[in-house]
């Protein structure tokens, strides 16, 4: 946030508290370090409504899931990952936003708000917030020029030196791009079980958080592995670690994180208050120029970025964009079928 926004943002929560806000805590589930917890973003949030935000944090997909299905009521905002927004609808997790109520929802890019992902029966469940890539990031010491190809990962010379996340999805969707496949929909998963069975030998270890893929760079224990695209940016941004981000010519995966309002909220005023400033270019600026950040959904946001900035300069390219393949939901079947097969693979590889 510049200097000259803050008097801005104070002036809009004085306004929000004269004309008799609610005022209460505002109970946010998201990932740690993920933007929406940042200690710049709390302070100037609070001082504009006089909500508290209080965190809570999930590791994966799945445990987010869980702790809406066994904690109702608790939470207020939820980030959930488009493709399983299915999901949690299916389930009632989730209740209709009243966009209207979001004055920063025009500025969305009107694909990603009109996702069917997020939307049904002509009611809006998730609020698009951010969208970036697993793909590659590479440590900097290791090369003199960018990989090309997401097959740099499979050369003897980096046997022992790779990472990937371990997750089953990301993990069969690895292996589909990397037989030529889109990730959405797999012909070939013999293919694909072989592809990754002769990774497995390069691969070092397997991460789960950001600061497990930072730790193994920052003590060169690594060349490359996949990463998420934010995740990268913070890297270099917030720690100076000589990370940069590589979009091979095979493709990457490209995901969607939305917003979404939990079933028995006790504060939804607070709620849409919050999404609303977390699309904001106030909050967006900030968090890329001084931590690092995926690519805001809000289309003005990514626009008030410096012009040379990654998020504007180069996620915003034709070029890239085409290369981009977005998670698409997948079913309970295809997730149970993808865990028996990544375990396997894995206990092979022992």
């Amino acid at each position: 946030m510049t200097k000259t926004m803050k008097p801005m943002l104070l002036c809009a929560g004085a306004l929000l508290l004269a004309t008799g806000a609610h005022a209460g805590e505002v109970h946010v589930l998201n990932w740690k370090g993920y933007g929406a917890d940042e200690p710049f973003a709390t302070k100037a949030f609070e001082e504009m409504t006089g909500d508290t935000v209080v965190n809570d944090f999930f590791n994966s997909e799945q445990e987010m899931l869980t702790k809406l299905r066994t904690n109702p009521g608790l939470y207020d905002v939820v980030m959930i990952n488009a493709a399983f927004m299915r999901q949690a609808l299916e389930e009632n997790l989730v209740q209709p936003i009243d966009t209207a109520k979001i004055s920063n929802y025009g500025d969305l890019d009107p694909d990603q708000a009109a996702s069917a992902m997020l939307n049904e029966d002509g009611k809006t469940y998730g609020v698009p917030w951010t969208w970036g890539l697993t793909t590659i990031a590479i440590n900097d010491k290791a090369f003199d020029t960018a990989p090309t190809s997401i097959r740099e990962m499979w050369k003897p010379e980096h046997e022992g030196r790779v990472t990937i996340r371990d997750d089953a999805v990301e993990a069969i969707q690895l292996g589909a791009l990397a037989t030529g496949q889109n990730i959405n929909d797999i012909k070939d998963m013999s293919a694909v079980e072989t592809s990754l069975t002769e990774l497995l030998p390069n691969v070092r270890t397997f991460w789960s958080a950001e600061n497990d893929w930072n730790q193994m760079v920052a003590s060169n224990q690594i060349d490359l592995g996949t990463y998420w695209s934010g995740s990268a940016g913070r890297a270099k941004a917030q720690f100076n670690l000589p990370v940069s981000l590589a979009v091979p010519e095979e493709g990457a995966v490209g995901w969607l994180d939305s917003f979404a309002i939990p079933v028995g909220s006790d504060n939804v005023e607070g709620a849409e208050k919050f999404i609303n400033y977390m699309i904001s270019p106030e909050f967006y600026v900030e968090w890329d120029q001084t931590v690092g950040a995926p690519v805001s959904a809000s289309r003005r946001a990514v626009a008030a970025l410096p012009e040379d900035a990654f998020n504007r300069r180069v996620m915003g390219s034709p070029e890239i964009a085409e290369r981009v393949q977005f998670q698409q939901p997948i079913t309970d079947e295809q997730r149970e079928s993808y865990l028996k097969t990544w375990q396997k693979l894995k206990v092979g590889a022992n």
